[in-house]
C-alpha cells in the first residue's frame, strides 16, 4: 500500500570526464517496523523517513485539539522528539499498536499544551442549553468539513468531542484524562454536537438544507 511505504531518492554526483554525471538510485522502501528499529539507533535516514511519512497526519491530529497552526506544529515537533527518545525502550508488535503508541504521545502533548497557560476549563452549561442535537446533520459532513468545524469549537467541547468521537475514548476515560466526572463528559459531548450543528446551519444554511433533503 502507498501509505505503508516511504520513498527516498538518493542523489549521487560523480565526475565524468569534464561534466557532472547525475545518478538517480532507486527509491529505498522501508516498512514501519524497519523504520522504528533504525530509529532506535538514532539512524538519521530512518528518523527523516518517520517524520516525512507522518508529519502531516500528526500535525492535523494536533490541530484538532489546538487553536493555531503554530501550537499544533510545536506540539507535533515535541511529540516527535519524545517518540524518538521513547523508541529506546519500545518493543514493536504491530503497525496498529505502534501508531496507537505514537498518537498517545501526541495526545499527551496536546493536553499538556491545553493546560499550560490556564487550568482546563469546560464551557458553561448554558452556552448551548437551547440547542437540540441532530447527529444526522453532522453525519452529512465530509471529513474535511467536520475538521474545520471541530477546530472552531470552544476548548472544552473540542477536547471532549475529539477524545470521544474521534479517538474512541469512553466517558470514564475522558473523565480521568481531564479531571472531570463521567456525567460532565457526556454533557459536554452532547453540547459539542449541538454546537457543531448550529455552526453548520449558521455558516452555510443553504448547503445544510440541500444536503438534509437528499
Amino acid at each position: 500500500m502507498l501509505l505503508s511505504k516511504c520513498n527516498f531518492i538518493f542523489w549521487s554526483i560523480q565526475p565524468f570526464q569534464k561534466n557532472t554525471h547525475l545518478i538517480i538510485r532507486q527509491p529505498v522502501r522501508m516498512e514501519l517496523a524497519e523504520i522504528l528499529r533504525e530509529c532506535k539507533t538514532n539512524g538519521i535516514t530512518a528518523q527523516k523517513c518517520l517524520y516525512d511519512r507522518y508529519a502531516r497526519m500528526f500535525f492535523l491530529f494536533c490541530r484538532r485539539y489546538l487553536r493555531t497552526n503554530e501550537l499544533a506544529e510545536e506540539s507535533m515537533m515535541n511529540g516527535f522528539l519524545k517518540i524518538y527518545d521513547g523508541l529506546k525502550s519500545f518493543e514493536y508488535h504491530s503497525e496498529s499498536a505502534s501508531m496507537a503508541w505514537m498518537k498517545k504521545i501526541l495526545l499527551n502533548e496536546c493536553l499538556q499544551e491545553l493546560r499550560k497557560k490556564e487550568r482546563f476549563m469546560l464551557v458553561s452549561e448554558d452556552l448551548a442549553e437551547e440547542m437540540t442535537t441532530d447527529d444526522a446533520a453532522i453525519d452529512l459532513l465530509s471529513a474535511e468539513e467536520l475538521f474545520k468545524l471541530i477546530t472552531k469549537l470552544p476548548k472544552g467541547y473540542r477536547t471532549v468531542f475529539n477524545l470521544y468521537a474521534v479517538e474512541g475514548f469512553k466517558h470514564v476515560e475522558i473523565g480521568k484524562e481531564l479531571g472531570i466526572s463521567e456525567g460532565t463528559s457526556k454533557s459536554q459531548l452532547n453540547k459539542a454536537r449541538a454546537l457543531l450543528q448550529q455552526m453548520l446551519v449558521t455558516e452555510n444554511k443553504e448547503w445544510y438544507v440541500s444536503r438534509k433533503s437528499k
